[in-house]
């Protein structure tokens, strides 16, 4: 079943069109921590001043999945057999987006540990344009979400799937780099190429939920 047949069984019912509205408040509130994150590591705003909020907005992220399962599983008890491929796809997409907010506390905690500057270019230079292109991911996965729009689907998976590539490349650059570099700097840059990577990564399975069948859900050539 493609997911515009799903689609319309989540607006069938109010339990599961209650529950796929709150898949969208999980991924602005990992969009809000992901930003937060970025402008302390950027020494734009201080750690204390958004560290209890970003906290605070992971676990409302947490506590949205539970009550997902929650709603979830009450509706195939009430309705068996009722909408089981979109309770499938719901899951799913909902667990990714639990596992962006871990990786944006990730990020924030490179930016509260790492106290210096960036200073090598070659890495520094990808990686703000890594992160600028998941800023904009988001909202290109949450509207093609909402919308069951196959082709924001697709460019959402052709972007996660550049950035990916652009921190792999960041990497590999660091493991063969005979240039002076700091430990610690090149310990940052390791850390944000992966965790860049993990964030598109996971928004790209939430856009192949738009795009595929039910076995076939964060899986793609």
């Amino acid at each position: 079943m493609m997911f515009k047949q799903l689609f319309s069984a989540f607006k069938s019912g109010e339990v599961l069109d209650r529950a796929f509205s709150q898949l969208d408040e999980m991924l602005d509130h990992a969009q809000w921590m992901f930003i937060r994150a970025n402008e302390v590591l950027h020494r734009k705003t201080a750690a204390e001043e958004v560290k209890e909020s970003l906290y605070s907005r992971d676990k409302s992220i947490n506590e949205l999945l539970r009550s997902i399962r929650r709603k979830i599983v009450r509706h195939l008890t009430v309705n068996p057999g009722s909408e089981v491929a979109a309770s499938l796809v719901l899951m799913s997409v909902a667990k990714d987006a639990e596992r962006i907010g871990d990786y944006c506390k990730n990020v924030f905690e490179v930016g509260q540990c790492y106290k210096d500057d960036y200073h090598v270019s070659r890495y520094h230079d990808p990686l703000e344009d890594a992160c600028t292109r998941v800023v904009g991911l988001f909202d290109t996965v949450r509207r093609g979400f909402r919308e069951s729009d196959t082709g924001l689907a697709k460019a959402a998976l052709k972007t996660a799937d550049k950035i990916g590539d652009d921190c792999d490349r960041v990497i590999e650059q660091l493991l063969g780099d005979e240039q002076s570099i700091s430990t610690h700097e090149a310990v940052a840059y390791s850390l944000l190429a992966r965790h860049y990577k993990r964030v598109s990564s996971h928004l790209a399975n939430v856009a192949t939920a738009v795009l595929g069948k039910v076995d076939e859900l964060d899986f793609r050539p």
